[in-house]
């Protein structure tokens, strides 16, 4: 009888300790089970050249397919140029990632600090001479049409045998107008009144996004936007500080033609992930933001979000995105130090 109780006692204490462990905290081996992935993606955000950067070993590790910069790639906040191509060799100086460039296809937008202003836009003086040396590092192809043209805003396909994704990078700094400033002291911005305010993409930019979203020929579609769509609260940079902007967004979403929508988004030094149901879509929309190469906003209030489906992640992370084409699945995971796994969620389409 003592023999049975003791051995009920351990089975008891398993589970238990099972169940404080919980699905979202686990280690970099227990990511995939038995799931086979075709393609996989890696996205990050905020990347301080001068502080510590140890998320590059944990990146390399994942041995993916397309590396992602998603803004905030350089902290250089400045009118220098010559500042601001010394901040971009500092990336580039770094061993582990020139070994990524030279073994993963590298592709990315901006944001505010490497546009060259904190929360800035078109006010910026020196777009073009940032533009310039944003496409020199990330070492765009001379014929490439951004060299000609306003903007850094561009599409890309990437093909494999068993499927393909077409990504859609923003430009939410070159024609953005300017922001509202805010008299309460827990936010920074509020939104303009609807028809009062004025453009985060500009009008040309639209007109191309309304013309990339047509067709089929892909499997998913990611449009990376470097601020936040679904999370939109806050008080920060966000889509929401121009509502006329955020409709005319969903009327566009919901009139694509084209495969499953992802969204991308940076800038708010934290990760997690956001869902919705959108009107139009016959699958939810996610919004999955990583933001924190180099530095987190770890003391900030945990603010409300409606959409998100996550934890909110305040350490240094990483997006990883990884694609099974045959079943249409995505699995999202945001990862830190070590590789460990945060959260994930597997999102069936």
């Amino acid at each position: 009888m003592r023999i049975r109780s003791y051995i009920l006692y351990v089975l008891l204490s398993l589970l238990i300790l099972g169940c404080k462990q919980g699905p979202n905290y686990q280690d970099a081996t227990a990511s995939k089970g038995n799931h086979n992935f075709d393609y996989s993606i890696l996205f990050v955000s905020c990347n301080d050249q001068d502080r510590p950067q140890p998320l590059w070993g944990p990146i390399l590790e994942q041995q993916a397919d397309l590396f992602i910069w998603g803004g905030d790639n350089i902290y250089a906040d400045t009118e220098d140029m010559v500042k601001m191509k010394l901040d971009y060799d500092k990336v580039w100086a770094r061993p582990e990632y020139v070994k990524l460039a030279n073994h993963t296809a590298v592709t990315g937008t901006w944001d505010d600090h490497d546009f060259g202003i904190d929360d800035g836009g078109k006010e910026y003086p020196k777009i073009e001479e940032s533009k310039k040396l944003f496409l020199d590092f990330l070492r765009v192809s001379k014929d490439d049409p951004r060299w000609s043209r306003e903007g850094i805003y561009t599409s890309e396909i990437y093909e494999t045998p068993k499927g393909s994704i077409k990504l859609i990078l923003l430009d939410t700094r070159t024609f953005r107008d300017s922001l509202k400033k805010s008299q309460d002291p827990d936010r920074r911005y509020d939104p303009w009144r609807s028809g009062d305010e004025g453009t985060i993409l500009g009008e040309e930019q639209w007109i191309w996004l309304q013309e990339e979203l047509k067709g089929d020929a892909q499997d998913f579609t990611l449009i990376v936007s470097s601020i936040q769509f679904l999370n939109d609260r806050h008080g920060w940079e966000s889509w929401g500080l121009f509502p006329s902007e955020v409709k005319r967004f969903e009327q566009l979403l919901s009139a694509a033609t084209t495969t499953p929508i992802i969204i991308l988004s940076g800038d708010r030094h934290l990760a997690e992930i956001s869902k919705a149901k959108m009107e139009g879509l016959d699958y939810p929309l996610i919004d999955f933001t990583a933001s924190g190469m180099t530095h987190t906003w770890i003391d900030g209030a945990t603010e409300a979000n409606e959409h998100r489906i996550s934890n909110v992640v305040k350490r240094l992370n990483f997006g990883l995105l990884q694609f099974d084409f045959e079943n249409k699945q995505v699995l999202f995971q945001i990862r830190g130090e070590n590789n460990f796994l945060y959260e994930q969620h597997l999102q069936q389409y």
